[in-house]
């Protein structure tokens, strides 16, 4: 965790809001028909520094922007260092179920790391995730759109990512 805290430091990431971060969110909804977006730095707690919520007159409940680490799929692509498409969470019995999940009623989730080649480590991950699920069909390009954000975001961040 140290190391991690250090490196975003070191690349000016503050884990507050960022317009840009949030206007990244706004399209990776729009470009995957999700109520949610978020762009993901991790420290001692998840800080969402890129945020898209459904309008609050849609009903649905509204995400704020710090999680604990422990909750939701993205510590998850933090572990394994790799996308997790999840296009029926409810399909997936490891998925099926965790606090936020329960809390907002997701069904779908994409979420992919931003990796910094410099260290190797997970400094962020971008997701998009919905009440509804998806099918097996469109799971390649919502995974498309997030592994784009991915990229948009290490470019926003300045983090240097490894070649593909």
């Amino acid at each position: 965790m140290a190391t991690r805290l250090t490196r975003l430091r070191e690349l000016d990431i503050r884990l507050h809001d960022h317009e840009d971060l949030d206007a990244l969110a706004d399209t990776m909804s729009e470009r995957a028909g999700f109520r949610y977006a978020m762009v993901n730095a991790f420290s001692e707690e998840q800080t969402f520094i890129g945020l898209r919520n459904p309008p609050s007159e849609a009903g649905y409940p509204l995400v704020g922007r710090t999680m604990s680490r422990g909750h939701g799929y993205c510590p998850e692509v933090v572990q394994r260092r790799l996308g997790l498409p999840l296009p029926n969470v409810a399909a997936s019995p490891r998925y099926a179920s965790n606090h936020v999940c329960d809390a907002i009623g997701i069904q779908s989730y994409f979420g992919e790391p931003v990796i910094d080649a410099a260290t190797g480590l997970v400094l962020a991950t971008v997701c998009v995730i919905d009440t509804e699920p998806r099918t097996l069909d469109d799971a390649r390009r919502l995974q498309a759109v997030v592994k784009d954000g991915a990229r948009a975001a290490a470019d926003l961040l300045h983090i240097p990512t490894p070649l593909p």
